[in-house]
């Protein structure tokens, strides 16, 4: 495991902000720390970078080096360019190669900017330039603190494919809390945080089989759905009719096709809705992710 906390703890006077939470993160995967207002993620990813020391238990890295954090709020100077900014943050580090910021800028898409002071770029072209930030000590570790927040659904989708190629070509281990829970849809590991401890951990896919339900939504060619409804039922799980539309709750995708196969000659047209995050989510903690 690159990165293991064991009973990690953290309380201030009689609070309990974070309660014995284990983790175990392994090299090149993508983990999602989530969890509602309050629930003690935060001070949770400040153990894990070192922003505040533990009231108890033990942190562990299988690395030399320093992870990379992209924070929230961007720790740049707004006034001075880009190459500055980069120039500044490279300094404090004793190893970087003379060609790295020249390298990043090539990957990361900032090499038009450059020369462009910091406060005048978009939101996306600001991520772009804190994931260089973040990476100039080219750490094994990537901790994202809501990356995307207040950026528009493509500028999040080019950020998340520029993420996915780090984590692909450089085996990058991404940490990662975020409000958007479509975000998660692909981690390799997901906490579910509530009240400072873990409430479900998993991949994402069983995280959703788990606690979310897949819907199945029927529509049927004849005027009584009711005999699709009794026929789908031998198949599927909480079946509702409602005027021409038959909703079925199936545990996964093999048992949709089942009930589609049993059911063809009664159907004029379905949906298939598969379980989200979002559903996960909302049955673990009772709160929707805001």
């Amino acid at each position: 495991m690159l990165l293991t906390a064991k009973h990690l703890t953290k309380t201030y006077g009689h609070h309990v902000a974070v309660n014995g939470i284990d983790l175990q993160i392994e090299a090149g995967s993508l983990t999602a720390i989530l969890g509602p207002n309050g629930a003690g993620k935060t001070t949770l990813i400040k153990m894990l970078i070192g922003q505040l020391t533990p009231s108890a238990g033990k942190i562990t890295y299988q690395t030399t080096k320093q992870p990379g954090v992209v924070f929230q709020t961007s720790v740049l100077d707004a006034q001075l360019t880009v190459q500055e900014n980069l120039s500044i943050r490279a300094k404090q580090y004793h190893h970087i190669p003379s060609g790295r910021i020249q390298e990043l800028s090539k990957q990361l898409g900032l090499t038009k900017f450059l020369s462009q002071r910091y406060g005048t770029l978009s939101g996306g072209q600001k991520r772009r330039v804190d994931i260089a930030r973040a990476l100039l000590n080219q750490p094994e570790i990537l901790f994202l603190d809501e990356p995307t927040t207040a950026l528009d659904i493509q500028t999040r989708t080019a950020i998340w494919q520029l993420l996915h190629e780090l984590q692909r070509t450089q085996h990058l281990t991404i940490i990662l809390t975020t409000h958007y829970l479509d975000e998660a849809d692909t981690a390799d590991n997901v906490y579910v945080v509530a009240a400072g401890q873990v409430i479900a951990n998993g991949t994402a896919a069983a995280i959703k089989q788990q606690y979310a339900q897949n819907r199945l939504i029927l529509t049927s060619g004849q005027a009584d759905p009711q005999k699709l409804a009794s026929k789908a039922r031998l198949v599927g799980q909480a079946v509702q009719a409602q005027a021409n539309v038959v909703t079925c709750l199936v545990p996964d995708a093999e048992t949709a096709l089942q009930v589609l196969d049993d059911c063809r000659s009664l159907i004029s047209n379905f949906e298939f809705h598969p379980g989200t995050m979002d559903e996960a989510f909302m049955a673990l903690t009772g709160k929707e992710l805001v």
